[in-house]
């Protein structure tokens, strides 16, 4: 059975996103104030000018919310490099990445990319934690590790432990990739 183009540019990159629940979730602090806004005025029983506040923060913000929630934050492997989606796009090539962490942030855990420079690259998803839970993010955490293996290719060279050089003193700014210097 021969495979569509299509099905074999699919097969080549992997592309994680905020779940559902966590794109939802950044919408509700926002609707919460306003429908408490919207009960505040329906319990004074007065007009006030938070009514016309009210109808532009629903007719305004909340699509605005839900555009900025459901922009495709995240990452998308490709054999040759990681490409991370956060407010900006940035492309990893594996050769430069030196490890793939999972660490704690804000009260979540998420993954890190760290490169051959010293550059700590934290992509929006996978991410799980209190109000962000993410069912799949060990095995997603795992799939990114694993692609960087598997295509990192023979031009890689590992760091040296951090704090060979130095008679085993860490690094002086604590990220256990940075070559001590």
């Amino acid at each position: 059975m021969r495979r569509t183009k299509g099905e074999a540019a699919a097969s080549e990159r992997i592309r994680y996103r905020l779940t559902r629940l966590q794109r939802v979730v950044f919408v509700l602090p926002m609707a919460g104030v306003l429908l408490g806004t919207q009960i505040w005025d329906w319990m004074t029983w007065e007009p006030s000018g938070s009514q016309v506040v009210t109808t532009i923060g629903v007719g305004v913000g909340m699509p605005l919310a839900v555009l900025v929630a459901s922009r495709p934050f995240g990452v998308t492997l490709t054999p040759s490099a990681a490409v991370v989606h956060n407010l900006r796009r940035r492309t990893i090539l594996w050769t430069d990445v030196q490890a793939i962490r999972v660490e704690p942030y804000q009260g979540a855990r998420s993954v890190v990319i760290y490169e051959v420079g010293g550059r700590r690259t934290r992509p929006r998803a996978p991410i799980t934690g209190f109000l962000q839970w993410d069912r799949g993010f060990e095995e997603k955490f795992h799939t990114i590790s694993r692609w960087w293996l598997d295509h990192h290719g023979p031009d890689w060279n590992p760091l040296p432990p951090s704090g060979a050089e130095q008679g085993g003193r860490a690094a002086a700014d604590g990220n256990p990739v940075t070559p001590p210097g």
